[in-house]
């Protein structure tokens, strides 16, 4: 009964006109940015977080995330038709989709994309509604130790699963933590590292840090970078899938769903760690292996499906623990708080209405995005011939506006390109900006719950190790930086780099 409750509460929400149209605008600027290369949902939320300040707060997540979600829905678009992933989690989309583009069958290629991702995301959100209520209920046993130790588990598990060097990921994560703590103690009163400046006692703002990383970088790598992409060039006919498209896939995809959707609640998991593995799976159950790599569809529905199922159940642990599973729920997290919002288990008591309508939206979206993708193929392709040099002017113009429009601060637009900077020489010598985001974000919050089981203990650490969630998790985390350490100990898994 509750569950018809709350799909009733979820639809009112949701087909309130200006949550409809925000969440119809969300999507396509989502599906727009995935068929472009190089962008990204990261610095597109980046670009319109400062857009969102003046709407509701339920308006303003309903339309982030359809442009996180979104994105995974476009980003097959490219890896099929140019063999260039538009965001990292359709890199694995490249090796059969493109092969099956060579072949002639790229509509069916971009339509089991379709399909499958609606297919995934429609069962993602169901298994949302019937996971979330019950994980928050659980969440409200924790207490200031169990969420420091919750949150340092999130930060260990990311640089764990870092691509590159975890030396340099774990270098990132004290960089953002030590960032976070500039401004104003909130509970001491004192200064710390501002300088005497106005803007930094209240501490470096999310979007300037963002905005650069994200948005600025992007445009300096790919001025520095300069490369001419060519669609290939074949009629794109068929986007239904024929019935033997369909039995080769239909199991690939439920597969791919459900160890998205498992990979995707993880901190530190995400789409691409989902998209890679849903296609090492696949290649393990085929009957056919040798095929993987030269146009097998089951290696576009699998991992298409895994991201978006990913894609959307890093919701959960954001929404009800407050715990962001990748750079994009870190960005969404500091959004929340900016609105004054805080998320946590109390989250769908105190704000039904935020929570139950990103969920309907989740629903909306998959159709929006299921309608836009099919029919509007073409109207994609077209738009992949936009140049570079027209592209991204553009995106500095927006930048500036962007945090200029925030405070009307220019030292923060100096914070926006000196960050800026710094991306572009973080990703010219392979440092990751997740880590650092991700840690930035929770800074002040894992400070707080320190300080807080501090206070409870009277100065003893050992408060996180005498009660059994703060033990185990912290004892996992303890365990996750101390692996590499061990002589022989195989490589970790190779996981998500997003920028």
């Amino acid at each position: 009964m509750d569950l018809l409750s709350n799909l009733s509460l979820a639809f009112s929400v949701i087909f309130q006109w200006n949550n409809l149209l925000f969440c119809f605008i969300g999507c396509v600027i989502g599906t727009l940015i995935g068929v472009l290369p190089g962008i990204g949902p990261v610095a597109t939320i980046s670009l319109l977080l400062p857009s969102t300040f003046h709407m509701s707060p339920v308006s303003a997540i309903i339309m982030l995330a359809g442009i996180y979600y979104g994105a995974m829905y476009g980003g097959s678009t490219t890896s099929i038709l140019v063999n260039i992933p538009g965001e990292s989690a359709s890199v694995v989309t490249c090796l059969d989709g493109y092969q099956m583009a060579r072949q002639g069958r790229a509509g069916p290629a971009l339509g089991i994309s379709a399909f499958g991702s609606f297919i995934a995301g429609t069962v993602a959100t169901i298994l949302i509604m019937l996971v979330a209520p019950p994980l928050a209920m659980i969440a409200l046993k924790f207490g200031p130790p169990e969420y420091f130790s919750l949150m340092f588990l999130g930060l260990t598990l990311l640089i764990y699963l870092a691509s590159g060097s975890m030396i340099k990921a774990l270098m990132m994560a004290c960089v953002g933590i030590f960032l976070g703590t500039i401004g104003t103690d909130t509970i001491s009163g004192i200064e710390r590292f501002t300088y005497r400046s106005y803007t930094l006692m209240d501490g470096i703002g999310l979007i300037p840090v963002i905005m650069g990383l994200f948005g600025i970088s992007e445009v300096l790598l790919n001025i520095d970078e300069a490369s001419k992409q060519e669609i290939y060039k074949t009629r794109i006919s068929n986007l239904l899938p024929t019935l033997r498209d369909w039995k080769d896939s239909i199991i690939s995809i439920l597969r791919g769903t459900f160890l998205g959707f498992f990979l995707g609640i993880l901190p530190g998991g995400g789409a691409t760690i989902a998209s890679f593995g849903a296609y090492a799976v696949e290649k393990r159950f085929s009957k056919h292996p040798e095929k993987f790599g030269s146009g097998a569809i089951e290696g576009v529905a699998g991992p298409e499906s895994a991201n978006n199922a990913a894609s959307q159940a890093s919701f959960i642990p954001l929404l009800t623990l407050g715990i962001p599973a990748n750079v994009v729920m870190a960005i969404l997290l500091g959004a929340l708080m900016i609105y004054n919002i805080k998320p946590g288990p109390l989250l769908i008591k105190n704000h039904p209405d935020l929570f139950w309508g990103v969920v309907g939206s989740m629903y909306i979206g998959n159709v929006m995005l299921l309608i836009l993708n099919v029919p509007l193929i073409g109207v994609w392709v077209k738009i992949l011939k936009i140049p570079y040099p027209i592209l991204f002017p553009l995106i500095l113009l927006f930048c500036l506006i962007g945090v200029y429009s925030v405070n009307n601060s220019i030292v923060e637009i100096v914070i926006m390109i000196i960050f800026g900077i710094v991306g572009y020489l973080m990703k010219k010598f392979k440092y990751e900006a997740a880590p650092l985001i991700l840690a930035f974000v929770l800074s002040p919050l894992l400070e707080n719950a320190l300080r807080q089981s501090l206070l409870m203990s009277r100065g003893s650490f050992s408060i996180f190790f005498t009660r059994p969630i703060s033990l185990i998790q912290m004892v996992v985390a303890i365990l996750l930086l101390a692996l590499p350490l061990i002589p022989g100990f195989k490589k970790r898994p190779k996981g998500e780099e997003i920028d």
